[in-house]
């Protein structure tokens, strides 16, 4: 077996690989660079659970980041369980294929309860005073203070949100090299999410100062990962899981739905809480894809003549385009409705931004009924918002009850780059780089190949036998 070490960097695209990341470049001229075929939702939880499994989200049911959960007739999303993920994973079929095989998964999204030998993920502490405390999560439990101890706290509040910067991913890198170093994982999977704000906060726009600045900062952690896979004589492979693309507006899905009077809200405390369960029909929004979700089978054809004629809309797929682009799963909605290039789904179901929830002015990723990209951005509105930002953390610390209200309910236009949709140029979309030339085909990589390929690299060789054991796992699972 040939240890390998997979690292998958957030939004990196074929024109984003130049100047400004020089380790990169090497990497892929001494190996290749090939585009990656993504999947439908181009989303982070659907492409990573197909790079796992190599099955589509229709076979492995992560048909968003998050999705309409009917038996508790509720909305969530950035769910950690790996049973969420049905399949055979990559870890365990190199294990079936030699039981000495090894695997650390370190922050790929559901991470939690699952069959690889070691792993670390973001997991807050929730104290009953309403507080949320950085933390993470690791298989073996002694792994987790290991890492605090050699690297510190885990950085959460800069993994997401508007102070979100290079430290969560540089603890990440730390976290990572420290166990190839101490124990030797057969197979490595990494995951620096950095690139992934500013291309979200400003656009895919290479002339902008601060995104060179991130490219050249991504660059020199997965050098420093290259230099110590080179050492312990490791094969690489970079992968990422879509391209951003520039948008200028967000598309209020919700909002039409609730206009023609199929979304249901009940009132707390004067504020609007979506009831899915209530609701005719409703949309899980996750960036420029929608799962709708009808409760009466007989009006889904009204459904979806009424998206079809909403601005900002590209396309709105029933059974047949969903069984066409793998994605008929019962965790769909009855309809996925794709964003035009240049535009996003919103969340927002309330009319009245007085009667708004009080979660939407804040960083809550599990408690907003769909993904809110302007939680990248401090509210305009507020003078010195790092300011205000602190001086409501410095309350929480001395035990007060304080909402951490610094998100924009007006401004969805700040958001300059989505994703989610296919993207038109290949040059914008995703890719892989490996350091074995031989084993990358002549085109594009379809991401249902990318389990394949990634044990090809640990068992070279055997790669035809490999293939042919896919081949039988995917058909005994269908």
């Amino acid at each position: 077996m040939h240890n390998t070490l997979v690292i998958l960097v957030v939004g990196l695209t074929p024109q984003l690989v130049g100047e400004h990341t020089p380790a990169l470049k090497r990497l892929a001229e001494r190996g290749g660079l090939r585009p990656l075929n993504t999947v439908t939702p181009a989303v982070t939880c659907s492409v990573q659970a197909t790079l796992m499994t190599g099955l589509p989200p229709g076979r492995h049911g992560a048909v968003a980041n998050g999705w309409y959960f009917r038996d508790l007739s509720e909305v969530w999303f950035w769910r950690q369980s790996n049973r969420l993920v049905a399949g055979e994973k990559i870890w365990e079929a190199g294990k079936r294929q030699n039981p000495d095989f090894t695997c650390a998964k370190m922050f790929w999204w559901y991470n939690m309860y699952s069959t690889a030998d070691w792993s670390a993920t973001p997991r807050p502490m929730y104290p009953a005073d309403g507080r949320k405390l950085p933390d993470h999560y690791t298989y073996p439990p002694e792994l987790h203070d290991e890492l605090d101890a050699k690297l510190g706290t885990f950085p959460l509040f800069t993994f997401w949100g508007p102070m979100a910067d290079i430290s969560s991913s540089r603890w990440i890198s730390d976290a990572t090299r420290h166990v190839m170093e101490t124990r030797n994982p057969t197979l490595t999977l990494t995951y620096l999410p950095h690139l992934d704000y500013n291309l979200q906060r400003l656009g895919p726009d290479l002339s902008h100062p601060e995104l060179q600045r991130d490219l050249r900062d991504v660059d020199a952690l997965c050098g420093e990962l290259i230099d110590a896979a080179d050492r312990e004589g490791r094969r690489v492979i970079v992968v990422s899981e879509y391209g951003i693309t520039p948008v200028r507006e967000a598309v209020h899905i919700n909002r039409a739905l609730r206009e023609a009077g199929l979304v249901s809200v009940r009132r707390e405390r004067d504020q609007e809480q979506l009831d899915p369960g209530a609701s005719r029909a409703f949309a899980v929004a996750d960036h420029q894809v929608a799962h709708i979700y009808v409760s009466d089978p007989a009006e889904v054809p009204t459904v979806k003549a009424l998206l079809e004629g909403l601005d900002g809309v590209e396309a709105v797929w029933g059974e047949a385009e969903k069984r066409e682009n793998g994605l008929d799963h019962p965790n769909s909605g009855a309809l996925v409705a794709i964003a035009q290039p240049d535009r996003w789904f919103s969340y927002y179901y309330w009319l009245d931004d007085t009667r708004a929830p009080d979660y939407a002015r804040t960083v809550d990723i599990h408690r907003k009924p769909g993904y809110d990209p302007v939680e990248l951005f401090f509210d305009p509105a507020l003078k010195s918002p790092r300011l205000s930002a602190g001086w409501r953390l410095a309350k929480r610390r001395l035990g007060m009850r304080q909402l951490l209200d610094v998100i924009s309910l007006k401004d969805t236009a700040l958001v300059k780059g989505a994703h989610g949709r296919l993207t038109d140029d290949p040059d914008q979309g995703p890719l892989v780089i490996s350091s074995e030339p031989d084993l990358l085909s002549a085109g594009p990589v379809e991401a249902q190949a990318f389990k394949a390929l990634v044990l090809a690299h640990v068992f070279e060789g055997e790669e035809g036998d490999m293939a042919s054991r896919e081949t039988a796992v995917d058909d005994a699972s269908v």
